[in-house]
């Protein structure tokens, strides 16, 4: 899920019938356009049908054509490619239109809807043609991953919001950068430098080999293949602009493999090794990588990555980082206050399909991730939140600052709604003053 996607949040427009009793005449009113362009909608799945079909299967040996939704957040309003198997979509003319339920997230991702597993993208797509498609390349990989054996995760790799994982992330991306734009043995110097980099990284943080890896098989696939497939000339180029606009992101922890998993693609497909067959979940691209290049791990990491961080202006960088830790320490103490230490709302997780943007992400230490905006569907009911929540590191619960009323099926609070289901309600916590769910018996 690529914010691509989820950065862009959603817009709310509220009409008052007060607006038109104000003036004695009025013109009449021109019909209001579809939130969908059920025409311009077609030619965008025409689109895709031909990326698809130029592709053929060559890029992951499966075709990446299947069911499409653009889907507007404000309405609801849905185009689809093709018919459901539940008869919520009705034709009109090329396309299928309907409405998506409450329950179902609005995201650029797969969803399961109506019988049908659909690759779903935000309605408006991006007017440029190579934007466009890299997007929707990128969202039909998620729907193909799990045909693949390549399973979605999101770990949250919180370790990259610390000073020591963020400055080693940032050196790694630049020696990407200009292995992306060199040849012969400089690209080779730089792909060593990346990697050594990377290496001393997780050697500081234990399971940050895992935690990354996991999101790079997961998003950085789909960011490479949306880059392979998306037209645009001299790939690797583009790919090396895209690392340097990912240095400027507030937060790498749930966004950065947007920006490494395409880097390290490109730099495969430069080897001529057949690296995409096979792929499983445990293979890490940068040891890929590595092994196609024959190069080997320095005996001294610690004193070759900070020897070579010299060469990507690596002092400055982590002057400019320990700033940033001082702003982000306050930061931390503010959601302790709002989402730890007062009152607080804990909502357990059971069946939960999450909608959030990945480029905000927050982490509280060892208490888990702060999502500034975030909808949750789950079994109790539908929470929507617009000021913060903490997700606990195992996904297992989410809490909100407590309501200062816990009665009704809507309850709200400092920034956050919840939808309740019929049989569930709020009934005190573990201490004084906070809540938590349960239903009736």
């Amino acid at each position: 899920m690529r914010n691509r996607q989820l950065s862009c949040l959603s817009r709310l427009v509220i009409l008052t019938g007060a607006a038109f009793l104000m003036a004695p005449i009025a013109p009449e009113a021109a019909p209001q356009a579809p939130p969908v362009d059920t025409a311009l909608a077609h030619r965008y799945f025409q689109e895709a049908g031909d990326l698809c079909k130029k592709d053929d299967g060559s890029l992951w040996g499966v075709s990446l054509c299947g069911p499409m939704l653009f889907v507007d957040r404000a309405t609801r309003a849905v185009v689809a490619n093709q018919g459901d198997r539940e008869g919520h979509l009705t034709r009109d003319g090329e396309v299928f239109v309907g409405k998506l339920p409450e329950r179902v997230n609005i995201a650029n991702t797969a969803t399961d809807w109506a019988g049908v597993r659909w690759t779903m993208i935000i309605w408006p797509l991006p007017e440029d043609r190579f934007d466009r498609a890299d997007m929707m390349a990128h969202e039909l990989w998620h729907r193909i991953q799990n045909d693949l054996g390549l399973p979605g995760s999101g770990p949250s790799n919180n370790h990259l919001d610390s000073v020591e994982g963020r400055v080693w992330l940032q050196l790694e991306w630049r020696a990407l950068q200009e292995a992306l734009i060199d040849r012969g043995e400089a690209r080779r110097a730089h792909v060593k430098d990346a990697l050594t980099f990377r290496s001393y990284r997780r050697r500081l943080f234990p399971d940050a080999d895992s935690e990354e890896r996991a999101l790079e098989m997961h998003e950085g696939l789909a960011g490479y293949t949306g880059a392979k497939l998306s037209g645009r000339p001299d790939m690797a180029r583009q790919v090396a602009r895209r690392l340097a606009e990912a240095e400027k992101a507030d937060t790498f922890v749930r966004s950065f493999a947007y920006a490494s998993g395409p880097a390290y693609g490109a730099l495969l497909d430069e080897t001529g090794v057949s690296w995409r067959k096979g792929l499983r979940p445990e293979n890490d691209l940068g040891l890929i990588l590595r092994q196609a290049l024959s190069i080997e791990p320095p005996r001294d990491l610690k004193g070759e990555a900070e020897r070579a961080a010299v060469n990507y202006r690596g002092g400055a960088l982590r002057a400019s980082e320990t700033e940033r830790e001082d702003k982000r320490r306050r930061l931390v103490a503010m959601h302790k206050a709002r989402l730890v230490e007062g009152p607080v709302l804990v909502l357990p997780l059971r069946k939960m399909q999450m909608q959030f943007n990945p480029n905000n992400l927050q982490p509280l230490d060892s208490l888990g991730t702060v999502y500034p905006d975030i909808r949750i569907v789950d079994l109790w009911g539908i929470l929507t939140v617009s000021k913060g929540a903490l997700m606990g590191p195992s996904f297992d619960k989410i809490q909100v600052p407590a309501p200062a009323d816990p009665g009704g099926r809507t309850v709200q609070g400092d920034g956050w709604t919840l939808e309740l289901e019929a049989g569930w309600s709020l009934t005190p916590g573990e201490r004084k003053g906070d809540f938590t769910l349960r239903k009736s018996p």
